[in-house]
C-alpha cells in the first residue's frame, strides 16, 4: 500500500503564493510519475501539472505554477504564484507507482486552496 500526505493549502489573497507538498510512503519499487489535480465545487477534477518523463501543465496555470520533485524524499511540490480566485479548489496529489507487477494510481486526501479577491 501507498499513502500520500499533502500539505501547504490555505487561504491567500489574489496575487499571492502558496506551496503544496505531497509525500509518498509505503511499499513500492518506484514512483513512475507524480502530479497535482484540482476540483472546484460543482466541477470535475482537472489536471494541474504532472511530472514523469516529461513535465506537463494545464494551459490555465502555465507561467504561474511550477511542479518539482525530490525523488530522494518521494515528494512532489507545487509552487503556485500569482494566484487567482478561480484557482480556488481542493488540490489532490496523485502518484503512479510501480509495485512489481505493474503500475497503480494512488491519490492523496486533498488540501483546500482558497484565493480571495
Amino acid at each position: 500500500q501507498v499513502q500520500l500526505v499533502e500539505s501547504g493549502g490555505g487561504l491567500v489573497q489574489a496575487g499571492g503564493s502558496l506551496r503544496l507538498s505531497c509525500t509518498a510512503s509505503g511499499t513500492f519499487f518506484s514512483i513512475n510519475a507524480m502530479g497535482w489535480y484540482r476540483q472546484a465545487p460543482g466541477k470535475q477534477r482537472e489536471l494541474v501539472a504532472t511530472s514523469g518523463g516529461n513535465t506537463n501543465y494545464a494551459d490555465i496555470v502555465k507561467g504561474r505554477f511550477t511542479i518539482s520533485r525530490d525523488n530522494t524524499k518521494n515528494t512532489v511540490y507545487l509552487q503556485m504564484n500569482s494566484l487567482k480566485p478561480e484557482d480556488t479548489a481542493v488540490y489532490y496529489c496523485k502518484a503512479v507507482v510501480y509495485y512489481g507487477l505493474g503500475l497503480k494510481d494512488y491519490w492523496g486526501q486533498g488540501t483546500q486552496v482558497t484565493v480571495s479577491s
